[in-house]
């Protein structure tokens, strides 16, 4: 075979490759579960109420802390960065909102000890957190309430901000912080 010919052959073979891996990863994109859209729309929370919630937990060095619904990252990021968390994670079912909250972390410099998912809040095993933060509406508490209580060690903490659990499951503490209540759940 000519050189010539045999350049011919290759190429074909590789733009034959190309194609392939091209119609293989666009059937694999198409057949990757989508997350269904946010529950809630995001309000990010103000640093002095993010340091209240977090406060009301009493976070400290052997907590690992998730925030379900996270937004922007600045309650895991903060519990780490403020508070000495041992880890944090944040769960958002939003990709726009992990990449924001990548980007934060980044710039926060706390190393590794922070990260994001982008996950379904409802789905991801949330049993070795200590405390677990909430920014969402009183429907998604209580649908949350089994989650919680079935997954969290005796002696974890969940803390939400403005909604409650409802009446089947009353707040251990609340404070009012600006405006703001904040509810403190202990897991027994």
């Amino acid at each position: 075979m000519s050189p010539r010919r045999f350049r011919s052959v290759v190429s074909a073979v590789l733009l034959s490759a190309v194609v392939v891996a091209g119609a293989a990863q666009s059937q694999t994109l198409s057949q990757a579960p989508q997350l269904r859209p946010p529950d809630v729309i995001y309000i990010p929370t103000p640093a002095g109420l993010v340091e209240a919630m977090l406060t009301l937990a009493r976070v400290g060095p052997n907590d690992v802390v998730y925030d379900l619904g996270s937004g922007d990252g600045r309650i895991p990021i903060a519990a780490v960065q403020t508070f000495n968390a041992r880890s944090s994670i944040g769960v958002d079912i939003d990709p726009k909102r992990i990449r924001e909250a990548n980007s934060n972390l980044k710039r926060a410099k706390v190393g590794d000890r922070v990260r994001f998912l982008n996950q379904d809040l409802f789905t991801t095993p949330i049993g070795e957190a200590t405390v677990v933060t909430l920014y969402l509406v009183q429907s998604l508490n209580e649908r949350l309430m089994p989650k919680l209580q079935k997954e969290l060690k005796p002696g974890s903490r969940v803390v939400s901000q403005t909604f409650s659990m409802g009446s089947q499951w009353p707040a251990d503490q609340a404070i009012q912080f600006e405006g703001h209540n904040v509810y403190l759940w202990l897991i027994k």
